[in-house]
């Protein structure tokens, strides 16, 4: 089988093509979320509603939702770094689109445009991270690119929406497609050549992985547990200023203790995720379940409902090394579209936990019901995991019997 690098060198570090792609993740996972700050100014001078506006940010999930798959079908013959870069300049052409958008209806087509090479992107350098380094060190290898969610989180949007605000939300877009274009130049200087094509087992290949009920249940799984983060998120700012009575000009810094509970949710996921895949699951997905109940028990309290949140934070990106590892290893030698998959079941919970959030507010059970909601929904996904465990037996979810980067020897992984 073609390979991204050949066995002799790989490395048992995380390269700097990892950082590279987790610098793009970076301005991808930006784009995703910085609309949310820039709603008011888009509605205005769009003359549209909030709730319209609001949904660019459904639009660009349900565009990664369904575009992941679907273009990673149309890829699967190229070049991986090509697919990589064709991505990031559809993406920065996308932005061009975005930032000279005259009406609407205009913005919703270059958001959904970003998005399905958003989806490209992250999909294709899921598989291009696991094939540059060591079986042993791939979980960590997946938290660095993950990583680059946070910081966008942590960083992006609030850096993305304050230049919106002073400069115009027009100038927020150009600056995304700039770094698009930086990012790219860094693929292309730092990815190596040698790669071949993104697959060499073909598309009916990459179909039949999905035979597999345990890959879908695998699914299932990712889309539940972001169900549940995504339902509580979407509201937290209501939350913490209407409930908790905190000011408005402390909300952004409930949402960076948040997000640097992700960091280190990030760190933790990916120093165990490889020694410990299961336990290190079951643990991030009890600790989310536990912290939105207790976001719920503690809403009433300023002091006790940050230091929740930032709980959420950690349990919520331990858990996306092992999803993320789990995915890839059950797709064996296909990996490509079952991680473009797993991509659109992240974005399945992006668009279904705001809307099952929002149904509870509208139902009058306030906003701490999305926390409640969300550990109901976490519960599924733990009880998901733990059926996923009974049926893989020996842990085959977490290993190889046919390494899909490694020219076809067998590579073993822990699986406990």
């Amino acid at each position: 089988m073609t390979t991204f690098l050949t066995k002799r060198s790989k490395t048992r570090v995380v390269p700097l093509a990892v950082y590279v792609l987790c610098f793009n993740i970076v301005t991808l996972g930006t784009t995703e979320f910085v609309i949310a700050g820039l709603l008011p100014d888009l509605a205005r001078d769009f003359d549209v509603s909030i709730p319209r506006a609001g949904l660019l940010v459904s639009g660009f999930a349900v565009g990664m939702a369904v575009g992941a798959p679907v273009l990673a079908v149309l890829t699967l013959r190229l070049p991986r770094r090509s697919t990589l870069l064709a991505a990031l300049g559809v993406f920065a052409a996308s932005h061009a689109l975005a930032a000279i958008a005259w009406s609407y209806e205009s913005l919703m087509v270059a958001r959904i445009v970003a998005a399905v090479s958003t989806g490209a992107f992250w999909a294709v350098a899921a598989v291009v991270t696991i094939g540059l380094v060591d079986a042993s060190v791939r979980a960590r290898a997946i938290a660095v690119l993950i990583g680059g969610l946070t910081v966008a989180n942590v960083l992006g949007v609030p850096l993305g929406t304050y230049v919106g605000q002073q400069l115009g939300w027009r100038t927020t877009f150009w600056a995304l497609g700039v770094l698009a274009l930086v990012g790219a130049v860094a693929v292309w200087r730092v990815l190596p050549t040698d790669g071949g094509v993104a697959s060499s087992t073909g598309v009916r290949s990459e179909l039949a992985t999905f035979r597999a009920p345990r890959l879908w249940l695998a699914l299932a799984t990712t889309a539940l547990f972001q169900t549940a983060v995504m339902g509580w998120f979407a509201y937290l700012a209501p939350l913490l200023t209407d409930v908790a009575d905190v000011p408005r000009s402390w909300v952004p810094v409930v949402l960076t203790m948040f997000g640097v509970g992700c960091l280190i949710g990030v760190q933790i996921g990916g120093r165990f995720a490889d020694a410990r895949p299961w336990r290190t699951l079951y643990a991030s997905l009890t600790m989310l379940t536990l912290g939105l109940a207790l976001v719920a028990w503690t809403a009433h309290h300023a002091v006790a409902l940050s230091l929740m949140v930032f709980l959420v934070g950690v349990a919520a990106f331990t858990a996306g090394a092992p999803l993320n590892h789990r995915v890839l290893g059950l797709a064996g030698p296909a990996p490509t579209l079952a991680s473009a998959t797993n991509v659109a079941a992240f974005n399945v919970g992006n668009t279904l936990g705001p809307w099952l959030g929002g149904v509870t507010i509208a139902a009058g059970l306030g906003y701490v019901a999305p926390a409640v909601l969300g550990a109901a929904v976490a519960v599924g996904a733990l009880a998901l995991a733990l059926l996923s465990r009974e049926l893989d037996g020996d842990g085959f979810a977490f290993r190889r019997t046919r390494a899909e980067v490694d020219g076809g020897e067998p590579v073993a992984c822990a699986t406990t």
